[in-house]
């Protein structure tokens, strides 16, 4: 009897143990959640989607969100609706900043990040004054094969190509990290930790690279420092989650 006693003492020791340990790693895990908010803080990270609200961005010539632009579990989707164009902007300006995201690309997919988007009813589409970083499925879409390279994901479009063997494939996530300087005049993309990619910003050179694209006779192309970070309708289903920014 007394073996059954101490048995049960001990379990219920346990139990009781366990519990306490599990309450322990639940408020650590809370606590962890609120010390990254405060890391962002005090680092100088704006966060711009929490998973939670898109209430930082709003559709481009538009005050409202376009509805193709929804939340799901937490990751911000968009999905293709028979009339196009329907990219959004941030509703704050950026000139100089890192931005750092993660997308991901449905399979045969086509998207984009902008920046120094100028907003005019004169430019129908965003793309016409932000320069853009590729969002594609390399594997599947033709755009891959063209342009040699410079229209890979990661790529500062149809400029200056991003090697494609640190892509991941359609359906699998990507960190895309942008810098945009302009006091250095350098900007930078570095995908899923891998190879840096540089170039100007401003300037000869960059007026140089322009003159050499399919941008060379656009009126506002990659004229402005200063303007919204935009995401791209390309009628294909993409996902972003994780998006903040640090102005420098």
């Amino acid at each position: 009897m007394k073996k059954i006693i101490v048995l049960m003492i001990i379990v219920v020791a346990f139990v009781s143990c366990k519990e306490k340990v599990k309450q322990v790693n639940d408020k650590e895990t809370k606590n962890e959640m609120v010390n990254n908010e405060d890391v962002n803080k005090e680092f100088g990270w704006i966060v711009l989607f929490d998973g939670s609200s898109l209430n930082k961005w709003r559709g481009y010539l538009t005050e409202d969100i376009y509805p193709e632009w929804t939340i799901e579990n937490g990751v911000m989707a968009f999905t293709p609706s028979e009339e196009g164009g329907k990219n959004i902007i941030t509703k704050e300006k950026y000139t100089n900043f890192v931005l750092s995201l993660e997308w991901m690309i449905s399979e045969a997919g086509n998207s984009g990040i902008f920046w120094s988007v100028y907003e005019d009813e004169k430019y129908t589409e965003a793309y016409q004054t932000g320069p853009e970083i590729q969002v594609l499925d390399n594997e599947r879409h033709p755009d891959s094969k063209v342009a040699n390279g410079t229209h890979k994901a990661g790529s500062l479009y149809d400029m200056i190509s991003y090697p494609d063997e640190f892509i991941n494939p359609a359906g699998e996530w990507n960190l895309c990290v942008l810098e945009i300087n302009h006091e250095t005049n350098i900007g930078k993309v570095v995908m899923n930790n891998k190879e840096a990619i540089t170039f100007p910003v401003h300037g000869e050179e960059w007026d140089k690279m322009v003159g050499n694209s399919k941008f060379k006779d656009w009126e506002g192309f990659g004229k402005y420092q200063t303007g919204h970070i935009g995401l791209q309708d390309h009628s294909d289903k993409v996902w972003f989650r994780n998006i903040k920014i640090k102005e420098l």
